[in-house]
């Protein structure tokens, strides 16, 4: 590990920042000296600037990924060099304004029903019966499942905050099992090293290779979970508030979209032109 590493990791831990960002951070870093073959303290500003011209025109990164990239590399240059002189631009960002992609609950039994390693299934049920985010369902130990209260504890979740959300009966049973096979030491589910928790990366995988073997074809990863998660409990009429605090969302308005694309929702609401024109449809 080289000196200059070594000091921004430092410079990290002292920021006291994610280890999400260590690694994308130290990501921007490699992609820039691997780019110009030499040091980044042998960049200069117009050559980092050409970098990042180069991942949104040439690559045509997401405007977020190159962000990512640019602070990256803003964090470098201000907290390790110090040089002050360096200036980034990227052009304002546009915010599509997408619905989230969500499975039918008859998606949801098909892909449990397609999965048989216990570990994988215990993992897909536990991300879409409490809301998880990836990063929260890996980092999960034995400790955050308390029977007792049938709660699950996310600690440190987006935003350093803790919560609980709901412990299904059903996922219970189904930890139960697993458990009585696997026996994971402290991370409920652990990587190839049973010391260390499993990477995002895997439970990515985990969830595609279900959802090809179960024939779903929507697009999106692992987070439509808990996309269905909030979908599937605004339809059984569960109060967006109790949602709101079980996802750890912030503002109730992240919690709202989610009747955008609640079916049972629409289905109860009549159009005007039903009205209008009732007695025609009656007869």
């Amino acid at each position: 590990m080289t000196p200059l590493r070594q000091e921004m990791i430092r410079q990290l831990e002292l920021k006291r920042l994610s280890p999400n960002t260590h690694d994308a951070y130290l990501r921007a870093v490699e992609g820039l000296a691997k780019y110009y073959s030499r040091s980044p303290e042998k960049i200069t500003n117009r050559e980092i600037q050409d970098y990042l011209h180069y991942l949104q025109v040439n690559r045509q990164l997401a405007w977020s990924s190159c962000n990512v990239a640019a602070c990256g590399l803003m964090f470098l240059y201000s907290w390790v060099l110090r040089r002050e002189s360096l200036r980034v631009d990227l052009p304002p960002r546009i915010r599509p304004k997408s619905l989230p992609e969500v499975l039918s609950q008859e998606e949801v039994r098909r892909l449990f029903d397609a999965v048989s390693n216990p570990k994988h299934r215990a993992l897909l049920m536990t991300t879409y019966s409490a809301g998880l985010r990836v990063s929260e369902v890996v980092n999960l130990k034995k400790t955050d499942i308390d029977s007792d209260r049938m709660t699950i504890r996310v600690t440190q979740g987006k935003g350093k905050k803790d919560r609980l959300t709901i412990l299904s009966k059903l996922l219970l049973h189904e930890l139960r099992a697993y458990w009585r096979i696997v026996r994971p030491p402290e991370w409920l589910f652990p990587g190839s090293d049973t010391n260390k928790a499993m990477v995002r990366g895997s439970a990515q995988k985990i969830y595609y290779t279900a959802k090809k073997a179960a024939g779903i074809r929507r697009s999106g990863g692992i987070h439509t979970l808990r996309h269905s998660f909030a979908t599937h409990m605004l339809e059984d009429g569960v109060d967006s508030s109790l949602i709101q605090v079980m996802m750890g969302h912030s503002y109730i308005g992240t919690t709202a979209k989610y009747l955008h694309v609640s079916q049972r929702h629409m289905k109860n609401v009549k159009s005007p032109l039903d009205t209008l024109l009732a007695d025609q449809t009656d007869s």
